[in-house]
């Protein structure tokens, strides 16, 4: 895809993550298409590009949708991203350099001072902060250099997003302590801890679960589609 395609991918990403669109919503190329200043060839495409990263959805004559919350499904995303990343994460605590170690606690320091949400919108998570927790994850599996292993990584951070983003409003969410959660999971991989990484961000996932639950949005879907 072009330089151009992937800037829309990136724009109709952040829309949805941003809450544009509520799940189920339908996607129409052609005022999608108005609202970035592009083709409705160029959007489909993007919308396809998105469909296989698991953000958006296909239905046959009846066009694209922001996907569905569904339960089984965050569970299998959550196991899978469990299970992938315990062995990223033990490949990349065998192979990060000082370096690694370096951009690893400033990719920490950079989240831990970004608030994750703002004074004027309590409801939300604040869209800086989520771009750093996307970047301090990303830095902590980099050293596995996999790139499939990576990719399948941002897939699935992509995927799970979508939940959290329509949990935001919850008390359980408000009230998690995601700071002590992320300086638990740098002392693990700067302390070479595989194992202890790897049960930490299984117990990082899991809690992303328990919010949903705790949000109502399994019982509530029919209110957000």
């Amino acid at each position: 895809m072009a330089e151009a395609g992937m800037q829309v991918v990136d724009q109709i990403r952040s829309a949805i993550l941003g809450g544009q669109w509520p799940p189920g919503e339908r996607l129409p190329p052609a005022a999608m298409a108005a609202q970035f200043g592009t083709s409705s060839t160029v959007v489909r495409e993007a919308l396809t590009k998105l469909n296989g990263d698991g953000l958006v959805a296909f239905e046959r004559n009846r066009g694209f949708f922001v996907r569905r919350l569904d339960l089984q499904e965050l569970r299998d995303i959550t196991e899978l991203r469990c299970v992938s990343e315990a062995l990223a994460a033990r490949l990349a605590v065998e192979r990060g350099d000082l370096q690694w170690e370096s951009e690893l606690i400033a990719a920490h320091h950079q989240l831990s001072r970004t608030p994750r949400r703002l004074p004027d919108a309590p409801e939300s998570i604040n869209a800086e902060w989520t771009a750093m927790h996307r970047a301090f994850h990303a830095k902590l599996l980099e050293p596995c250099a996999s790139v499939h292993m990576l990719r399948l990584a941002d897939n699935l951070a992509d995927s799970t997003e979508l939940y959290r983003r329509w949990a935001a409003t919850s008390d359980a969410a408000v009230h998690r302590d995601v700071e002590r959660e992320h300086a638990d999971i740098l002392e693990a991989a700067l302390g070479r801890e595989a194992g202890r990484l790897g049960t930490l961000l299984r117990a990082h996932y899991e809690t992303t679960v328990d919010v949903v639950l705790e949000a109502g949005l399994v019982h509530g879907q029919a209110a957000v589609r």
